[in-house]
């Protein structure tokens, strides 16, 4: 019995060898991720003139900004086309095998083509060129050797070559593949610059989902408005302020003075605190209870605002006014929680 328990025992141990190849497999992870990062950082003392020159070309592009690539250098396309398409630049991704087989009839002559290609001789893209020249179409390249077939039948070429791919095999794209990526990305954020693209664009381009809610969706959307809004007179007493507090279910109430402007707010907070000093609450006014100087907010606010001063101030409602003294409604934390701003 004690011979079976300890081989049990010996059975529960890692083995040395396993051991070693978890090492080896964190080693050759931090190896890859090494070589993509300085791929990377390589491409900001190569960025010159050539960079802006081609940012200019695309900021007079005015038909569509067509990407192409074969293989792996496809799928970064397709990415770029991506952003460029979600930052206010008409784009989409052309695949060159297609293109050469009567896809060419997505281009029009007002386009520009992103041409991404490592080699520079991927022969899918470099048939696409003379159709291109025909139309007058200018071609910027991504490529990492610039004296390539694509690299001199560009208008502008931008080098993305890498010292060494991750892959030990030198087979599969990895760091190049990664610096083509970076380099779109910088292309498609200084496009967006140079067009001073702001908030509201890219909103409009994402109307779905939590970005889109958080840019597009405003207080007044949101805002408990009319009869809903909990309002009480500064002379009332405390417990005419309770029950308006308990009958509009936002946990507070907003205050006005005698010529309905707002001049402070009672929360749920506030009455406690009331009752703790021993204070006689049934002989108090609204005007004794209230918080003055309530923390307001336009209705034309984003709600997106609306959740920040929440969080910042650590309160769970905001009056909503045009002047911070005519009360238009109140937001609640959990109209922004329902809504997906938060």
């Amino acid at each position: 019995m004690r011979r079976d328990k300890n081989e049990k025992m010996k059975l529960s141990v890692p083995s040395t060898s396993k051991a070693v190849k978890g090492l080896d497999s964190l080693n050759d992870g931090k190896r890859v991720l090494e070589i993509e990062a300085r791929a990377v950082m390589a491409l900001i003392d190569r960025l010159d003139e050539k960079f802006s020159k081609a940012v200019d070309l695309l900021v007079r592009c005015k038909g569509k900004v067509v990407v192409s690539g074969m293989g792996k250098s496809g799928l970064i396309g397709q990415k770029i086309a991506a952003t460029l398409a979600s930052t206010g630049t008409s784009s989409f991704f052309l695949h060159p095998a297609e293109g050469v087989h009567g896809d060419l009839g997505m281009l029009a002559r007002r386009d520009l083509l992103i041409a991404i290609s490592n080699s520079g001789e991927t022969q899918e893209l470099l048939q696409l060129l003379p159709s291109v020249e025909r139309m007058g179409i200018p071609v910027i390249a991504l490529t990492g050797r610039m004296d390539s077939t694509l690299g001199k039948n560009s208008d502008i070429a931008l080098d993305v070559s890498v010292t060494e791919e991750a892959c030990p095999l030198g087979l599969a794209p990895t760091a190049s593949t990664t610096a083509a990526l970076a380099l779109g990305d910088a292309l498609a954020v200084a496009l967006l610059q140079k067009r001073g693209f702001k908030e509201e664009d890219f909103a409009l381009f994402h109307p779905g989902g939590t970005l889109g809610r958080r840019l597009l969706v405003k207080v007044k959307d949101l805002m408990h408005a009319g009869p809903e809004i909990p309002v009480v007179s500064e002379t009332v007493g405390g417990m005419a302020a309770m029950l308006e507090m308990t009958a509009k279910k936002l946990g507070m109430t907003t205050v006005v003075d005698q010529d309905g402007n707002l001049m402070g707010v009672i929360t749920d907070g506030d009455v406690r605190r009331f009752i703790q000093r021993g204070t006689d609450f049934a002989a108090a006014t609204a005007r004794e209870l209230a918080t003055q100087h309530a923390k307001t907010i336009g209705p034309d606010d984003l709600a997106a605002k609306a959740v920040e001063m929440m969080e910042r101030f650590s309160i769970t409602t905001l009056v909503v006014t045009e002047d911070g003294r005519t009360t238009l409604g109140v937001v609640h934390l959990h109209d922004l929680l329902k809504n997906g701003i938060v």
